[in-house]
């Protein structure tokens, strides 16, 4: 049996073993100790702070140091424990065409065990090929997918590395995005008067029509080429019979220009003001930045490295941006300059998520290059 079939076999089963883990956000007890489990065997020092105790959780981030030759920069590798829901009870299905699929009750946790395999095994195979190689810093997080919780609560002093690898975006591995938006949530209470809808409906200052006035003149979806809004959900009224008191606004705004999000919010604040002041009426409005836009130069060495790695081994190369968030905007809003890797995961937050078995070893090679390349 050649090195690649036995590894493509060994990360297929490492893979199916940690997707059988219940590891839904904030409850990656159960996945953390695996791993750290994985990393004993590996011989690899690790620890786990304390981010489960800061956010609500029950583990916390697992951090590891794989040593090599100290001439050499270290690189981080990261990827994040916690899958969304339906995560529980997973149950992954592996076809005859190498393709490992959910059962259809749940997701199938590649995102982003798919990542995480990937390094583990790819540490294996420079550990079992005795090539000369860079040390390695891993950091697997927790929460990543609760807007990068676990990541943001991380001590950076700890970090050697001053470039960093998040395996953690979908499509075929050979591909990276090196720029990435901001994420603004915000809520917004529009605050009216209750009379009775039948006998005395102008009593009353109706919130929910306040809200959809202003809604009609926010333009949503693509507001640019840079930029998109949305507005998820709203909730108002407590009876058919009364006029709604309240009604409340829930969304989003990403864009890859940090001052147009946080100018876009000012925009939409207005707008309901405005709409409010007109029937005397008030609104609350608050806004939380979860992640800020961000760019790496192409010619910046990482890139450079993983644009070599993927033409040594036939992958694409290709590097995009991206108005996902992922841990890598946590990483360099603390001074490490850093790409999102693909995996080879598809479908993900779907219960039709898969990931082909070839992704698994071509993630695991890339890795390797990565540490290797000296």
């Amino acid at each position: 049996m050649s090195s690649d079939v036995y590894s493509k076999n060994r990360i297929m089963e490492n893979f199916l073993e940690l997707t059988a883990i219940d590891s839904e956000s904030f409850n990656e007890r159960k996945m953390a100790d695996a791993i750290k489990d994985e990393l004993k065997e590996l011989g690899i020092v690790y620890s786990e702070d304390d981010a489960g105790s800061k956010i609500g959780g029950n583990a916390g981030n697992i951090y590891a140091y794989y040593e090599g030759n100290s001439a050499y920069e270290p690189i981080l590798l990261s990827a994040h424990m916690d899958t969304v829901v339906p995560g529980n009870s997973k149950k992954a299905v592996l076809g005859e065409d190498g393709i490992i699929r959910s059962d259809g009750t749940t997701v199938l946790g590649s995102d982003d065990l798919a990542g995480i395999t990937e390094i583990l095994e790819g540490i294996r195979r420079v550990k079992e090929s005795g090539k000369d190689h860079r040390s390695a810093e891993i950091l697997f997080t927790v929460a990543e997918e609760a807007y990068t919780r676990g990541a943001a609560v991380f001590d950076y002093s700890r970090i050697k590395s001053k470039e960093a690898y998040c395996f953690d975006l979908s499509k075929d591995v050979g591909e990276a995005v090196n720029k990435a938006g901001t994420l603004i949530s915000y809520r917004i209470k529009v605050i009216g008067k209750a009379s009775h809808a039948g006998f005395e409906p102008e009593e009353g200052v109706n919130a929910i029509e306040i809200a959809s006035k202003a809604i009609a003149k926010i333009k949503q979806g693509r507001v640019d080429d840079e930029t998109t809004l949305n507005i998820g959900t709203i909730a108002g009224g407590s009876a058919k019979n009364i006029v709604p008191e309240e009604c409340v606004i829930n969304g989003e705004i990403r864009s890859y220009n940090h001052e147009k999000a946080l100018s876009l919010y000012e925009e939409l604040k207005n707008v309901f003001e405005n709409e409010s002041h007109t029937y005397n009426a008030l609104i609350e409005a608050d806004y939380t930045v979860h992640i800020k836009a961000y760019e790496v130069d192409k010619n910046e060495t990482l890139v450079k490295r993983f644009v070599k790695a993927c033409n040594e081994l036939n992958l694409s190369g290709n590097i995009k941006s991206t108005l996902g968030g992922a841990d890598n905007h946590q990483f360099n809003a603390n001074g490490i300059k850093g790409l999102v890797l693909s995996c080879g995961m598809e479908n993900v937050h779907t219960k039709d998520e898969y990931i082909k078995t070839d992704n698994l070893l071509a993630g695991a090679k890339l890795v390797e290059k990565l540490i290797t390349d000296i």
